[in-house]
């Protein structure tokens, strides 16, 4: 819906992805073959109840959300990172 319109440009072209990096030379080929291995995984169709990194995802998404519930403990309220053991909020801070 949003090709050919102002700031959209890059969606009439092939999907790609720029890997940029500031390395010493001896470094980057390494990195850049790294970077190569790791993206071709992560691009290969999987089932889903092997992919580690949607797990990942839906994992830190849940923490997020104060939704999160540990694998084998009972269904307690939710775990929140902003909340501390006695179960009260902290109050949020600027970083």
């Amino acid at each position: 819906m949003m090709r050919g319109k102002p700031g959209y440009e890059h969606l009439n072209e092939p999907l790609h992805i720029l890997i940029e990096a500031e390395l010493p030379v001896e470094i980057v080929d390494a990195r850049l073959m790294q970077a190569r291995e790791i993206l071709e995984d992560l691009l290969k169709p999987t089932d889903e109840s092997q992919d580690f990194y949607k797990k990942q995802q839906l994992r830190e998404l849940a923490m997020l959300n104060g939704t999160l519930r540990e694998e084998g403990s009972p269904m307690s309220g939710s775990l929140s990172p902003f909340q501390n053991s006695l179960g009260m909020k902290r109050a949020k801070t600027r970083g």
